[in-house]
């Protein structure tokens, strides 16, 4: 039986990065490789996966990862994949059969032979892969790459920041279409559909061939708006209901999205109240995104609006996070959160979201959860807003 091989089918697909970026992104690693005396690294996250390959995998329990050396990049799929990694990915690939159950290391065996020290991101291996790994390579050392792998995917280049200018520009088609839909009676689902239905349509027209998957939108209203991730459920919209509206328009892995608060019909004094207090700490984030501002510092000072205004202890998660290489499953990058412990400092190419949010209980007067979000590109001098749409209750308390 078969344990490892080529299954190269078809040809390769249309990839959102030319090859000269992606030769960039790897010689880059290898410049670190070599000044580090790292024989070879393993990538296991989607993140590295996609800044690296180009190709975002679907695990499905199964061991996926590729191998970098200073000569190859090859991608390690399971069969079940079929011929799509070797189209979507720059570089080479081989795949693994199912026959036994650790047929991965047998892959990983064959692209590592003579590697004496081989580089992992630590941060995304179990100790169950580590006890693995050790027995599949007895002898080789292992250090970590993770931080160095973090570091450079949070730096964009210019054809990563065109790609994510166009995920703002999808994801902003996506809002539009979610408020033609909102309406006392309707479903919450209803709305979200709106609005995916529209993100599809205009990325399928916008690329050559790009993958449909992971583009979505967020619907939530009333009680349901207390957690930002929550899913979309079937609760109809009530007159007089808080509604929050997010839309990701995911592209080749990368993705930009705006969010919206947004009242149904009208919004009593209490809501609007600690809404424009949202938005004034919301604004003030935005103005304080520049290059050489730590994170820590832009939470310290929004944390003093809220706590000048009574809402600190409503704070429910923190000011912002990394955008680009980002989804509600394989996660996003720590290392540029936006809160009070991360002294990140903030540079040219860094591109950072700004959501802060706070969530009134229920029985509360101005009760639900209060949050937009914007996506911005750090400039030499400033900062570019790449998702500049109307917000607060002068636009978005919507009559119908």
């Amino acid at each position: 039986m078969l344990h490892v091989m080529e299954w190269h089918n078809g040809d390769k697909d249309f990839l959102a990065f030319s090859d000269a970026e992606m030769a960039r992104r790897q010689a880059a690693l290898r410049e670190w490789m070599a000044a580090n005396d790292v024989d070879a690294a393993l990538f296991t996250s989607h993140q590295s996966l996609v800044h690296v390959s180009g190709w975002l995998y679907c695990a499905f329990g199964r061991k996926i990862g590729m191998v970098l050396t200073q000569t190859a990049g090859t991608t390690i799929s399971s069969g079940i994949d079929g011929g799509r990694p070797w189209r979507r990915s720059f570089g080479a690939n081989i795949s693994y059969t199912d026959w036994r159950r650790d047929n991965f290391y047998r892959a990983l065996r064959q692209l590592t032979h003579g590697v004496q020290r081989l580089a992992l991101e630590y941060d995304h291996i179990s100790l169950d892969d580590r006890r693995k790994l050790e027995a599949a390579l007895p002898g080789v050392e292992m250090v970590d790459i993770g931080p160095v792998a973090t570091a450079l995917r949070m730096v964009k280049s210019a054809e990563e920041l065109a790609l994510l200018r166009q995920s703002a520009r999808i994801g902003g088609i996506g809002i539009a279409a979610g408020v033609s839909a909102i309406s006392a009676g309707m479903p919450e689902y209803e709305i979200a559909i709106a609005a995916t239905n529209a993100m599809i349509r205009e990325a399928g027209g916008a690329f050559p061939m790009v993958e449909l998957m992971d583009i979505r939108a967020l619907a939530q209203s009333g009680l349901n708006t207390d957690g930002a991730h929550n899913p979309v459920t079937n609760r109809r919209l009530r007159s007089g209901d808080i509604l929050h509206l997010a839309c990701f328009a995911s592209l080749f892995g990368y993705s930009a999205a705006p969010a919206r608060t947004f009242f149904c019909d009208s919004a009593d004094a209490a809501s609007i109240a600690v809404w424009k207090t949202n938005i004034a700490v919301h604004q003030r984030g935005i103005d304080l995104v520049k290059p050489g501002v730590r994170c820590s510092e832009i939470a310290a000072e929004l944390n003093a609006i809220y706590r000048e205004n009574g809402l600190l202890k409503q704070r429910s998660c923190g000011f912002g996070q990394s955008a680009g290489i980002i989804d509600q499953h394989y996660g996003h990058e720590p290392a540029l959160d936006l809160r009070e412990d991360n002294p990140a400092e903030l540079q040219p190419g860094m591109v950072v979201s700004i959501e802060p949010m706070v969530m009134l209980t229920q029985g509360t007067a101005g009760a639900g959860g209060y949050r937009d979000r914007d996506v911005l590109i750090v400039t030499e001098t400033g900062a570019e807003c790449i998702t500049d749409l109307p917000a607060g209750p002068d636009h978005n308390i919507l009559h119908r």
